[in-house]
């Protein structure tokens, strides 16, 4: 008997498991270019190459659409100066990691076909990059953004007393 299926994460929830998601591509991503470096391009690195491309071509760039909407828009709204600053910063961290994916991405696919036209070093720097500047935008957003972006939520969720 099999269980039932989970419902669909919405708002917050969704973002966290994201997150979950991004991070669990960056290790890969990393191992990617630790075998790559030690093995070459093999099928495995061909499978993972085409997998870690695709959740970043697709599910992560949607993730950065669906934070705009659902955690920063409304916390620029507020009247916190010094969070509106911080949320314009992450937003303009999503201009940066869509730059750095436009470099990696391309490398990924050549690795997914089998083709050997990449510079390692190359690779391995794009990657370290990518995978630094995700880590550190993921962290300011889960310690700072998201605690505030959820009270904001609740707080307009919260019943309204008459006085």
């Amino acid at each position: 008997m099999s269980a039932a299926p989970r419902p669909l994460a919405s708002g917050f929830e969704a973002l966290d498991l994201c997150h979950q998601q991004i991070l669990d591509h960056l290790t890969r991503l990393t191992a990617l270019a630790l075998h790559v470096e030690a093995q070459g391009i093999d099928a495995a690195a061909q499978q993972q190459a085409a997998d870690i491309e695709a959740f970043f071509s697709g599910t992560a760039r949607q993730h950065h659409l669906d934070e705009e909407k659902t955690a920063f828009a409304p916390l620029l709204s507020s009247t916190d100066a010094e969070l509106a600053t911080l949320v314009r910063m992450l937003q303009q961290d999503h201009g940066w990691i869509e730059e750095d994916w436009l470099e990696l991405a391309p490398q990924l696919r050549a690795i997914a076909v089998g083709n050997h036209w990449i510079d390692n070093a190359e690779f391995q720097h794009n990657v370290e990059v990518f995978h630094d500047l995700y880590l550190g935008h993921i962290e300011l957003e889960e310690k700072m953004i998201y605690p505030q972006a959820r009270t904001l939520a609740e707080a307009r969720r919260a019943p309204r007393v008459p006085q």
